[in-house]
């Protein structure tokens, strides 16, 4: 016998017969023997819904509270429907919201952060035999305020409750199979993985794959819970996501590609190389809230530099505005941009151990005459940045020259 917390997304969730579908796997858990807690996603496009009517008021930080308590409603509706399907089924079932639960956050209204979880009524609804169905996305803070997780809130209050659980593993049912080499609307053979460890998924979710919240990867890795990826509308396996020493045999060298077309690219060309320089540069840009990713910068022989960076593309004019200032201030020769490209990454564990992959990895671009513009690593990944027009001839490319579509030994 287990313990399990399983989540259902939004697609899951989506009208009473994938209702009534969902019940089935939860009934079917409990007859193997599994003790289950239930998570839940508001019903389809619900939060879009509630987010497109606040919109349409006006949304300002001073809103931020009222803003929660409104998006909060849509879990609160699938709850409640869930434990009335369950309940239909003979199944003994509650509904909890947040508050209810007592997920405690801080007071950052629209993106809380969770502090505390009191897991009194979800063990007293375990030792009766009955299914919680809980609320995700949700939480309150010291003063009773509801608050919300952000996007993607659900999978981190899944994996948060299976760690003050103490649960054998958290379930996050989608509507895919689990996680793939790559997209398989980008590529025929991307195949589904059989497992994946915490830094590859926190990798591949930070650098384009859209399957799992990066939150709540960080949390399963910080508690040691194993997650589940798996879809709802089939009984595939998905994907185990766990610890590299709890894999039980050899990591392959490359597991994923993932990719985002969400970049844009500045250069500040022919600054004075001196100290301070890069913070006078990216200072301002962080005054004004842009994200930065990748960094390279050049010196050349006349002891100037060119300092290139990339941001979110829906970051680029604001960025380009602030850039045009700042080069005014420190006397650089020219500002120049492109909002046209794309970051690809190799992600996998297996380049701990094995060289050459970044050499494979560019004679590959090279054959098929795609420039890489800029190039990061880190221990398990290498990001290059290209043309965005070269983006899927990169990745078919790449995954059929590490023969992603064959499964590991």
């Amino acid at each position: 016998m287990a313990l399990l917390v399983q989540k259902y997304g939004g697609t899951s969730v989506a009208s009473i017969p994938h209702l009534e579908n969902v019940a089935r796997r939860i009934l079917a858990s409990r007859e193997a023997g599994h003790q289950v807690v239930v998570v839940v996603s508001a019903m389809g496009h619900e939060t879009d819904r509630l987010d497109d009517l606040a919109q349409q008021i006006g949304v300002n930080p001073a809103t931020h509270r009222e803003v929660d308590v409104l998006l909060s409603t849509g879990e609160q509706v699938t709850t409640a429907l869930l434990a009335m399907v369950l309940m239909k089924h003979g199944c003994p079932a509650r509904s909890y919201t947040g508050g209810q639960i007592r997920i405690l956050t801080d007071s950052a209204y629209t993106k809380a952060r969770i502090l505390e979880i009191e897991c009194d009524n979800l063990r007293a609804d375990l030792t009766l035999g009955t299914v919680a169905v809980v609320a995700g996305f949700q939480g309150v803070d010291a003063d009773r305020n509801i608050t919300t997780l952000g996007r993607g809130g659900s999978d981190t209050t899944a994996v948060a409750l299976a760690a003050a659980l103490g649960a054998d593993e958290c379930q996050i049912y989608t509507d895919v199979n689990g996680v793939y080499t790559t997209d398989p609307r980008v590529v025929d053979s991307a195949r589904c993985l059989e497992r994946l460890t915490f830094e590859e998924m926190l990798e591949l979710a930070s650098l384009g794959s859209r399957v799992l919240h990066t939150r709540a990867v960080e949390f399963a890795s910080k508690y040691r819970v194993p997650i589940r990826v798996l879809s709802s509308f089939n009984d595939s396996p998905g994907t185990l996501i766990t610890n590299e020493d709890d894999s039980g045999m050899e990591q392959p060298i490359i597991s994923g590609i993932a990719f985002t077309q969400d970049e844009a690219k500045l250069t500040v060309l022919g600054v004075k190389d001196i100290p301070g320089i890069a913070s006078r540069i990216l200072g301002p840009i962080s005054d004004a809230n842009i994200e930065v990713d990748m960094i390279v910068q050049n010196v050349a022989a006349d002891n100037s530099t060119d300092f290139t960076f990339t941001v979110r593309r829906t970051d680029y004019q604001q960025a380009l505005a602030v850039l045009q200032d700042v080069a005014a201030q420190i006397g650089a020769r020219q500002v120049s941009g492109d909002n046209r490209i794309a970051k690809l990454s190799l992600v996998g564990v297996g380049m701990r151990s094995h060289a050459g992959v970044a050499s494979k990895m560019f004679k590959t671009m090279a054959d098929e005459s795609i420039n890489i513009q800029m190039i990061s690593t880190s221990e398990i990944k290498i990001s290059v940045v290209i043309d965005e027009k070269y983006l899927e001839l990169a990745v078919r490319a790449l995954h059929a020259a590490f023969d992603l579509a064959a499964a590991s030994a």
